[in-house]
């Protein structure tokens, strides 16, 4: 297979979500980082709402991260979706409510007064609470095997790991099973790989420039 073409912002969760299922399912690939705050003309031209991820294969160009991940699992048996109909669909569900969680995240993280790091963080723990009672089986989402919800989540877990050092309370203190599911993903090596080496440092440092109330 010719390599897919990724582009990409460094500091991207939805990016991340295709580069773990990339790594993953160790499909090659080439990935070529722009800035979103300063996109090239080329760029602009082949994104039709201007965001990234963008997937150049087979002569198209794919985007939104769910729409690549799904083009991604049907090139590379075995999937990373259940075996169901009903089962898929009710992953493709929680991967909705993965972003809606994402997008939760991102507004704790660049709050910039203390009443609003209190409005966003009670609003993620309550994604992460309503997503507590869902989680049945270990280590992943389905069990055993890692699927597309797992890929779509552990961005999610991996800025909650950079963010819980600034935060005043134990973010997965009344979620258990988040928390397990969270440290099986960390632990997963194409989740640990599907950053740049100095992630850390760029996200506190996107913080910083965000004026997040967090990092002051």
């Amino acid at each position: 297979m010719q390599p897919l073409e990724l582009i990409s912002f460094k500091l991207c969760p939805f990016v991340q979500r295709s580069v773990i299922t990339l790594l993953h399912k160790k499909i090659p690939f080439n990935i070529q980082y722009i800035e979103l705050d300063n996109p090239p003309d080329w760029f602009l031209a082949i994104s039709p709402l201007g965001k990234v991820p963008v997937l150049k294969a087979e002569g198209q160009i794919l985007f939104e991260s769910a729409v690549i991940n799904e083009y991604l699992d049907e090139i590379t048996p075995p999937s990373l979706h259940p075996a169901t109909a009903i089962r898929k669909a009710h992953n493709r569900a929680w991967i909705e409510f993965g972003s809606n969680l994402l997008i939760s995240q991102y507004l704790l993280a660049t709050a910039k007064t203390p009443e609003a790091v209190e409005t966003q963080q009670n609003d993620v723990l309550a994604k992460l609470t309503i997503l507590e009672r869902e989680l049945n089986h270990t280590p992943y989402f389905n069990g055993e095997n890692l699927s597309l919800v797992d890929t779509a989540f552990a961005p999610i877990f991996m800025r909650t790991a950079l963010l819980s050092r600034y935060l005043s309370i134990d973010i997965y203190q009344k979620t258990p099973k988040v928390r397990t599911w969270a440290n099986a993903l960390l632990a997963v090596e194409a989740v640990q790989q599907s950053v740049v080496t100095n992630f850390p440092e760029l996200f506190i440092d996107f913080l910083k420039k965000s004026n997040s109330y967090l990092v002051q």
